[in-house]
């Protein structure tokens, strides 16, 4: 599938990230498959590299339960420093618990067939 319109096509990811509430995550991986055909986990991870202020960037890691941007960001660990102050627990190890963090938009848990949030 070509990407006939960047602009729409962050704006998809950012319309899903806007949805993720305070003190919950959502992994790359698991935005592509909501998001459908012709998103990667590392397609959302660029889009989110460009995320302006209205979104809460930093809901979005990586399918271990971990922040991606730990050495990216200024201050370091500013990811995990943010989810932290909403209440995502972190181990020693950087990895929060996926079973008790992760979000899943109404009608797409994570036993659910359907693939696409838009489609």
């Amino acid at each position: 599938m070509a990407i006939v319109n960047e602009k729409a096509y962050r704006q998809r990811v950012y319309d899903i990230v806007r949805t993720i509430p305070t003190g919950k995550v959502m992994t790359y991986g698991q935005l592509a498959i909501l998001l459908g055909q012709g998103y990667t986990a590392r397609t959302v991870g660029y889009v989110m590299h460009g995320a302006d202020d209205g979104v809460p960037w930093q809901r979005v890691i990586n399918s271990q339960g971990k922040c991606s941007t730990g050495r990216l960001t200024m201050p370091v660990n500013l990811q995990q420093e943010l989810l932290e102050a909403e209440g995502v627990e972190f181990n020693a190890a950087g990895k929060c618990d996926l079973s008790k963090f992760q979000f899943h938009p109404e009608g797409f848990g994570s036993d659910d067939e359907q693939t696409s949030l838009f489609g």
